[in-house]
């Protein structure tokens, strides 16, 4: 007997038929939305552009969209979920103010919900940073603190300089923009970041960064560098846009010892790194370095706007009005960013991140002895990041120790060291980095319910920022959609490292 419903004019249809009405209905409001977007809104739309979905409902990780498909979501936000969506403890925080009648708009007046959250805000900082440290609020995103960051640290040095470095990413305004390299600005100095993959000096590893940081003790104390003492440093703990890009502990303390040794305040951008990202609750803790100025946002705020800057009180040297915001008061962000400190510091979702991070790094791995086009895997707790590369360019065939012949390996190349007292220990590049296939495995990802961000100088690396709440079950599920995406774009196109075409699926 065939189960029937009951039609718009009253007769009825069969189930499939219905449920096949309902299926077009649903695809019909998410092209028409869609289709409206890209109509009304500017052409400097971005994620919209790569991920074409229009999300209806969410919750942890799993977003609905109009039309009806379910995605695991490794985007959280650019990093700003850090609880995933709709966490009940951020839920019943907002709920709370919102039923108390208290104000949601006081521009900077001291309110309960204020206190607690620099209360709660303040048993999470670095010891040596919570014991003398006074707090600023400015406008609701993070590109806002990096520029009160900056104001802070000339107004109180006096000098206007600041000290970045290449592959930064530290907002779309005018000083972060020139910070971050896109625009020139003879008050900016970019330095080099050290990485493995694709070192500056053609080395990597300990060597590449310390010759990093000679290079920046260079600038600063040559006078004919050009480059006058500087009002601060600003660095990424892990330069996220720039290619999830881990500073290497032992530099960082170098840059902590450089800009101490010359009274010049550093500034630890960790608007996408804090709140247990990568393992730690502050990305600095990882080196034990204690920086003068922290930027904080995204996940500060339990996934509303809220931008704050930390620092120590003797540079707290503005005077009344120095600095101001209209919503620098967001009262709601600030109860869901309460929540979400007190629920990542009890839970210990930092040592969850670093523990789940290094088994998905270690999975993930196992991609770049696959396939010639993942050139490296890296990253730090659930800040992970997957470069795709050129996987024709120098993919030649070579002997190798065991006498087989093999193709080299990126991921090889990029983590065997070279001796630096071996003059003529060659070096390699690595790869081309491949755009074009980066953006083919994000589409293949979203066919298979995966949203994935790209990043990196050539939009080149695959980007995970999966919520700190992620279970095992969706770790797997996410690695599995991951590496079919990468098989569906080498198939056929590319061998894999074992020697044949990778199998279909």
């Amino acid at each position: 007997m065939t189960v029937t419903e009951s039609a718009p004019g009253g007769t009825a249809e069969p189930a499939g038929v219905s449920a096949a009405r309902h299926a077009a209905g649903t695809r019909s409001v998410h092209e028409g939305i869609l289709r409206r977007q890209s109509a009304r809104e500017s052409a400097a739309r971005t994620y919209a552009r790569a991920l074409p979905i229009v999300p209806v409902r969410a919750r942890g990780m799993t977003i609905e969209g109009a039309d009806g498909r379910r995605y695991l979501d490794c985007l959280s936000g650019a990093g700003t979920l850090a609880l995933g969506h709709n966490h009940p403890v951020v839920l019943e925080a907002i709920r709370k103010v919102l039923d108390s009648g208290a104000p949601l708009h006081v521009l900077d007046l001291a309110t309960p919900v204020k206190d607690a959250f620099i209360t709660e805000l303040f048993h999470t900082l670095p010891p040596g940073l919570a014991d003398h440290a006074r707090v600023q609020f400015c406008g609701p995103a993070g590109t806002d603190a990096v520029e009160a960051a900056f104001k802070l640290v000339r107004s109180a040095t006096g000098r206007t300089g600041m000290l970045a470095f290449t592959g930064a990413y530290h907002g779309m305004t005018a000083g972060a923009l020139e910070a971050s390299g896109h625009a020139f600005d003879v008050r900016v100095t970019r330095l080099p970041y050290p990485q493995d993959y694709r070192c500056p000096f053609g080395i990597g590893g300990a060597h590449g960064a310390e010759l990093a940081a000679r290079w920046t003790e260079s600038v600063l104390d040559d006078p004919k560098s050009g480059v006058p003492r500087p009002a601060g440093m600003i660095l990424e703990p892990v330069q996220g846009e720039g290619g999830v890009i881990p500073a290497p502990d032992t530099w960082m303390r170098r840059m902590r010892e450089i800009t101490a040794a010359r009274s010049i305040p550093l500034i630890a951008d960790e608007v996408q790194t804090g709140v247990g990202r990568t393992g730690a609750f502050w990305a600095v803790e990882h080196s034990g370095v204690t920086p003068d100025v922290m930027v904080l946002s995204k996940a500060i705020g339990g996934s509303l706007p809220l931008a704050l800057v930390v620092y120590r009180d003797d540079l707290d040297v503005w005077e009344p009005g120095a600095h101001a915001g209209t919503f620098r008061g967001n009262q709601l962000a600030m109860a869901a960013g309460t929540a979400t400190l007190a629920h990542v510091r009890e839970n210990r979702l930092a040592e969850r991140a670093a523990d789940l991070g290094t088994r998905m790094l270690s999975q993930l791995r196992s991609l770049a002895d696959e396939f010639f086009c993942v050139g490296d895997v890296r990253g730090r707790g659930l800040m992970i990041g997957v470069e795709v590369v050129d996987p024709e360019a120098g993919a030649e065939a070579e002997p190798s120790t065991d006498g087989e012949a093999h193709t080299d390996s990126s991921h090889d190349r990029a983590v065997r060291a070279v001796d630096p007292a071996d003059a003529q220990a060659p070096l390699r590049d690595p790869r081309p980095a491949a755009p074009e296939l980066a953006a083919a495995v994000q589409r293949e990802c979203l066919r298979r319910g995966l949203i994935v961000e790209l990043g990196g100088r050539h939009s080149s690396v695959v980007r995970l920022l999966p919520p700190l709440t992620i279970s095992d079950e969706q770790a797997t599920a996410v690695l599995d959609r991951l590496a079919d995406a990468v098989a569906a774009v080498a198939r056929d196109r590319h061998p894999s490292r074992r020697g044949g075409p990778v199998a279909p699926t």
